[in-house]
């Protein structure tokens, strides 16, 4: 008999883990992404980054900003391919009103936490955010190390 093959059940395409480390994320939306075809064939390769990207209102839209999709080399000459160029994310209304009262009067920022598909759709997972000061940080690098170590001593104990 053949081997089957394992499901893969992520679908993930890329994900923003400096957004977890530097800001406390209170709400997530999902969102649709308007692409072009190149940057669809990019991202089935996997050819995306995340690190600086946040989402801008401007006009009532949602925009992406700091999302750099890599254009693959096989793409022809008579594509203009802009790596970093401004996305515009597909949101509801009343999503977008909550983003937009959130963002100008609470302080708080949105920022994209991962890119996904959905079927053979791309989707956004982008979240409201409020910085974290550095003692925050310094405490989530704490309960990170305790988990490791918690984690040895049971896989130690757990061989005896």
């Amino acid at each position: 008999m053949a081997k089957k093959k394992p499901k893969v059940s992520d679908n993930v395409i890329v994900r923003n883990k400096r957004a977890s480390f530097d800001y406390q994320l209170l709400e997530t939306f999902e969102a649709g992404v308007s692409l072009t075809g190149w940057e669809v064939k990019s991202l089935r390769m996997g050819k995306a980054q995340l690190t600086d990207s946040y989402v801008l209102m401007k006009n009532g839209e949602a925009w992406l900003l700091g999302a750099q999709i890599t254009p693959l080399d096989t793409v022809s000459t008579h594509f203009v391919t802009d790596p970093t160029r401004t996305r515009k994310l597909l949101l509801h209304k009343k999503e977008l009103a909550k983003i937009l009262a959130a963002t100008a009067q609470k302080g708080q920022t949105c920022v994209c936490t991962q890119l996904y598909w959905k079927g053979h759709l791309v989707k956004a997972r982008i979240a409201l955010a409020q910085g974290k000061q550095s003692h925050d940080k310094r405490d989530t690098e704490k309960d990170r190390d305790w988990g490791r170590q918690k984690q040895r001593i049971i896989r130690d104990n757990v061989k005896q």
